[in-house]
């Protein structure tokens, strides 16, 4: 499997060897080990514009996840997720969390959604919450329950 990581903002610093892995165990998790996922770190402004671009919705966000897989098709690809590094920085401090495990739960949200989950109802989110955290859990990380605050609202 291969997951690239491409910062394209610089004020928020980021790890991107730790995104990838988050990646990776994500991947793990919902049997796709062997697909391939580009993660692109942005600011609010790139997200923004993107979020209107392909969602319609003209605000920020904190994380896109474009699906690339081919139906039928024998290909590894999983597809984009794009990260707003200023978002999680705002998150984390709000939520009194590192800021390498918001990124973690960020991407791990967005691996979910290539593969099909989805959060815009709140059964579904609840799904998808419970996913998050049973990924995040499985890498033995202390992960403190302030991270899920929010998550439903």
């Amino acid at each position: 499997m291969a997951v690239a990581v491409a910062n394209r903002q610089r004020r928020v610093a980021v790890p991107a060897a730790r995104l990838a892995r988050a990646a990776r165990a994500a991947l793990a998790a919902v049997g796709r080990a062997g697909g391939d996922v580009e993660v692109l770190v942005v600011g609010d402004d790139e997200i923004r514009r993107l979020n209107a671009a392909w969602r319609g919705v003209r605000r920020r966000t904190d994380v896109l996840a474009f699906p690339l897989c081919i139906p039928n098709a024998p290909s590894p690809l999983v597809g984009q997720v794009v990260i707003s590094a200023d978002a999680a920085r705002r998150q984390a401090r709000r939520l009194r969390v590192p800021l390498p495990l918001e990124l973690d739960l960020l991407v791990t949200h967005g691996v979910l959604h290539l593969v099909g989950y989805d959060d815009r109802n709140p059964g579904e989110a609840r799904l998808m919450h419970a996913r998050e955290r049973q990924i995040l859990a499985s890498d033995r990380r202390r992960v403190p329950a302030r991270l899920w605050t929010g998550l439903l609202e």
